[in-house]
């Protein structure tokens, strides 16, 4: 039978205990924390779900947190932890625990109290991590059924940008910045071919995903090789693209503070023509 030591009791329903297999352990049950002390041991069958925060940070911050959310909504907050585990069947930061309870927490409250922010960002989200969106739906109508409020359809962009933050062990603030890059260079890309993209398009899709590879690109100093010949030809035949995909790659140099290498310029050009064919 697993046994736990207990550590700390943070209500009723929640304590953090050591076992020496899984070290410090944030243990989940009906009443599991009911009368028991630091030290007292505890059965695993009590367990009804689990989850371990190896760095002191997590822990602190954890802790910090949980005394300010209702023992219903921490449970429905673990539940969306546990359907993203299910769903993405990969490693997950452990950051996300601390991370997603903070957002929802502050989401719900924000709600409450009547306000909400727009998510500028939402339909560049969408396309750029459909498979992460469909989780954050999902989450999203859970919390919305179990909690009774009624969190906007912009709150599954922001979920789903902590999803990916947690299966690519990526800094969220990264992966926001470069999708409002790439919402800004969207805008430019209207502006400069005077033309509205149907954002549920495949084409708007490929582009958008073709941004988000350039940048990637470019983050991780990675050189595609350049295609001469076809570069001396898209100057000539079609220099309005060409002279804007420069633009674009100047206001990524800008952003990510990174060298963009002049291959970039021809298969962005390429996506710009396509495009500018489509509206015509």
């Amino acid at each position: 039978m697993t046994s736990f030591i207990v550590k700390k009791v943070l209500n009723n329903n929640v304590i953090i205990a050591e076992h020496e297999s899984y070290e410090e352990a944030v243990l989940i049950g009906k009443g599991i924390g009911f009368k028991l002390q630091k030290g007292d041991s505890i059965e695993g069958d009590h367990v009804e779900k689990m989850f371990t925060l190896k760095g002191q940070k997590e822990k602190e911050q954890y802790q910090k947190l949980l005394p300010f959310i209702e023992e219903e909504l921490l449970e429905v907050i673990i539940s969306a932890l546990e359907l993203i585990r299910n769903r993405t069947n990969s490693f997950l930061n452990e950051h996300i625990h601390v991370a997603l309870t903070d957002h929802i927490l502050f989401a719900i409250n924000r709600l409450l109290r009547g306000l909400s922010i727009r998510n500028p960002f939402l339909v560049e989200t969408k396309a750029l991590y459909p498979f992460e969106y469909e989780i954050a739906r999902e989450v999203v109508n859970l919390i919305n059924k179990k909690v009774d409020v009624k969190l906007p359809e912009g709150e599954i962009g922001f979920i789903a940008l902590h999803i990916h933050s947690a299966m690519l062990n990526k800094n969220l603030s990264e992966i926001s910045q470069h999708s409002q890059l790439i919402g800004t260079l969207v805008n430019m890309i209207e502006e400069q071919l005077e033309v509205t993209l149907n954002k549920e398009s495949v084409d708007y899709m490929r582009l958008v995903r073709h941004l988000r590879y350039t940048i990637e690109r470019v983050h991780r100093g990675e050189k595609v090789e350049e295609p001469e010949k076809i570069t001396k030809l898209l100057m000539e035949e079609y220099p309005l693209c060409y002279n804007l995909s420069w633009k674009l790659i100047k206001v990524m140099q800008k952003t990510l503070h990174k060298p963009v290498f002049n291959a970039e310029a021809v298969y962005l050009t390429l996506h710009l023509q396509r495009i500018q064919n489509k509206v015509k």
